[in-house]
């Protein structure tokens, strides 16, 4: 299975430019604790999570109507392409120390979203799958 198939497609994204409070407002609205900052081309180029707000703004007495996205970003983004396999991915991702990963095209354009708490319940579903299955043919295992 690919990563494009298991992200989730409606990704919430802004523009440099951005100021934090427009960011708290879009989170709160869209009920999503991370927005990927994209460029005129739609391509990643950070994230800001509520965790980012709370220390690099709130923590710092800084206005959020007064600080942009550009200042506050996590740059060096790591992304996952769409056709990458899901051990590859877990893979890229283990060694990481990051829980939300952009995805994107061949072209590197933003498509979706995926996390860490994406795999494990999908991991979780599936394992409880072939429990069932095995349960089936072979009830008193």
């Amino acid at each position: 299975m690919s990563v494009g198939k298991l992200c989730r497609r409606e990704v919430v994204w802004v523009n440099l430019g951005t100021t934090i409070k427009e960011i708290a407002q879009i989170m709160h609205d869209k009920n999503v604790g991370s927005v990927v900052v994209v460029d005129k081309e739609r391509k990643p180029i950070g994230i800001v999570t509520d965790r980012d707000i709370v220390i690099r703004v709130i923590n710092e007495d800084l206005n959020p109507a007064q600080i942009y996205v550009d200042d506050v970003i996590s740059s060096n983004i790591l992304t996952l392409r769409e056709d990458m396999g899901l051990i590859e991915a877990l893979e890229y991702m283990k060694g990481k120390g990051v829980r939300r990963f952009p995805v994107v095209d061949s072209e590197g354009k933003l498509v979706g979203i995926i996390t860490v708490d994406d795999i494990v319940r999908l991991l979780g579903k599936e394992l409880a799958d072939i429990a069932n299955i095995i349960e089936r043919v072979e009830p008193n295992v």
